[in-house]
């Protein structure tokens, strides 16, 4: 294995690495003589900071490696924003409450018919075992009467909890259920389009994108631009908490982010859903004629896309103390940056939410050090532009291809790898030749 080959291995490490060094080494000097890039203080910022669009990254990956891209999660986050501060500083029914307790009410109701369903099909598909060759159906109960009643129920138990909040106004755990449940149903919907009208990812999101930004808007109101949010005033002051360090060390929206990418991380490694991700963006239609419910997965990662999406604007709305139609502008860009940015491949089917966690890290800190720096604002977009198109060049392989062109040194060498690493494998020949024959 040649030393290009294993930089290119671990070429997202190094990223992170020397980016890191390059903070320390030209951190400015306080006024004490500590290094401000190393401060305490400055690292807990940058997570604080970043913890937005990683949560929406994270969710963004999934969605990439299917093979699509979702436009609309800066607009839907911001419909959240505005959901979140209205259900929490304006009491009544409001277009909030409208908006965001029959979304929850529609959720709660298909979350229990479709998992006491998962549940009853894979009970029978262990008692069937791995001998069964015909497709498991459900009888009448257990396939619709016990999932419709464990979903009235539930539907139940969750307006229980929000109708008497709508009188005064909501608390934490209100918003953190409503939020989340409106991207979720949005992401959901972005989902059902693209795969029952068989429409391309980038059109329908980019619609949605659009659409939502005017559905914020007209929840807002004419007149509001801004809702401020001020704990103790207009707002609970328990919402204090979403903007607290957990234990004096870690930030919540720190927290709520390394939890989302560990738990997604895990379900996307070591659970059938994650191999169908996986499946899916490597080649959809072998994955359909393998079995796998493509559309159903599809739908699944737009959703959770837009789940992560409000939870992200109600952290958005307890560390800024406002919620506006605007709040989410360009923030999709950035999120699909720092996935690209951690190896996941626009083509689909190869990437990793460790990898994702990393370019969130390289894209944060990058951002710190210009700041620190009082680089230009309209400079540091320029600077981020390049990075992100090297760093695309470096992850597609692409990069020995560019330095061949431009007869620069180690650009033979590595566009010879680069060649045979794209070309396909006598096995993948022959079976391209066997299938051409028949």
């Amino acid at each position: 294995m040649s030393i290009l080959n294993i930089l290119s291995r671990t070429k997202l490490y190094w990223g992170l690495i020397a980016i890191f060094l390059i903070g320390v080494l030209g951190s400015p000097i306080s006024s004490k003589g500590n290094n401000i890039f190393l401060s305490y203080g400055n690292l807990l910022d940058v997570l604080r900071q970043v913890s937005t669009t990683g949560l929406i990254a994270t969710g963004m990956t999934a969605v990439i490696i299917t093979g699509g891209i979702d436009l609309s999660v800066g607009s839907l986050m911001a419909i959240c924003t505005v959901v979140c501060a209205m259900l929490l500083t304006v009491p009544g029914v409001t277009p909030a409450v409208v908006l965001g307790v029959p979304t929850v009410a529609v959720v709660a109701l298909c979350l229990g018919i479709l998992v006491t369903r998962f549940i009853f099909l894979n009970i029978e598909k262990s008692r069937a075992g791995p001998q069964a060759t015909h497709a498991i159906r459900l009888d009448s109960v257990r396939g619709l009467v016990t999932p419709g009643i464990v979903g009235v129920i539930l539907c139940s138990l969750v307006l229980w909890f929000l109708l008497p909040q709508v009188g005064s106004k909501f608390g934490v755990l209100g918003v953190l259920l409503v939020a989340p449940c409106v991207g979720l149903l949005f992401g959901a919907l972005n989902g059902f389009i693209i795969v029952a009208g068989r429409l391309q990812p980038f059109i329908v999101t980019l619609a949605m994108m659009v659409t939502a930004l005017g559905i914020a808007r007209l929840t807002a109101g004419q007149n509001n631009a801004v809702l401020p949010v001020y704990t103790g005033s207009n707002a609970t002051a328990d919402f204090e908490v979403l903007r607290s360090l957990v234990f004096g060390v870690i930030p919540m929206p720190g927290l709520f982010f390394l939890a989302a990418i560990l738990i997604y991380g895990a379900v996307l490694r070591f659970t059938p859903f994650g191999r169908y991700v996986y499946a899916i963006g490597g080649n959809e239609e072998a994955a359909r004629l393998s079995g796998i419910a493509a559309g159903r997965v599809k739908i699944a990662t737009y959703a959770v896309s837009g789940l992560l999406a409000g939870v992200a604007a109600v952290l958005y709305v307890a560390q800024y103390r406002q919620g506006k139609p605007d709040a989410g502008a360009g923030l999709e860009l950035d999120a699909i940056a720092a996935v690209v940015i951690g190896g996941t491949s626009l083509m689909g089917g190869r990437g990793s939410l460790i990898g994702t966690f990393c370019g969130v890290l390289i894209f944060g800190l990058l951002s710190n050090i210009l700041q620190l720096h009082n680089i230009n604002s309209n400079l540091q977009l320029v600077l981020k532009g390049m990075i992100i198109i090297g760093t695309v060049l470096v992850q597609e392989r692409n990069a020995g291809d560019l330095l061949y062109y431009l007869r620069l040194p180690f650009g033979k060498t590595a566009h010879k790898e680069t060649t045979a690493a794209k070309r396909p494998s006598k096995e993948t020949r022959s079976l391209n030749l066997g299938g051409n024959k028949k």
